[in-house]
């Protein structure tokens, strides 16, 4: 069964952080939005990090990345609706519509998305 990364899963791996193990079990299972590795790329660059071949890395651990399609961009506005305290930011959104579109749980290490009604599967990796 195919598991969405949410950016926060992708950088515990990358960053060896609490939960790391919970997100190398299922890296030939997971698929990650364009969106989600531009924020992860956008994190690390942030951090100074190298981001070169990060992306081939991922596709050697079995991670697909999927594009936004114009029906994912549809969904991010209709999650909008249901965040009425503005917590998700539009990666977390994007990563939520795949995920609805794809019928897929979704791992992340944001614990607010569990108290929102989207309609994914949210599996908590800490």
């Amino acid at each position: 069964m195919s598991v969405v990364l949410d950016a926060s899963a992708v950088l515990v791996l990358l960053l060896d952080e609490p939960g790391a193990g919970a997100v190398a079990d299922v890296l030939g299972e997971g698929l990650l939005s364009a969106v989600n590795l531009a924020e992860v790329l956008s994190k690390l660059s942030d951090r100074g990090a190298e981001m070169t071949g990060l992306s081939d890395h991922l596709a050697r651990a079995g991670v697909l990345v999927e594009p936004m399609t114009e029906a994912d961009a549809a969904e991010v506005a209709l999650l909008r609706q249901l965040d009425s305290h503005r917590v998700l930011s539009l990666g977390d959104r994007c990563c939520l519509a795949l995920a609805r579109r794809l019928s897929a749980p979704v791992l992340t290490a944001d614990r607010v998305w569990s108290k929102i009604d989207s309609g994914v599967e949210v599996r908590q990796l800490r």
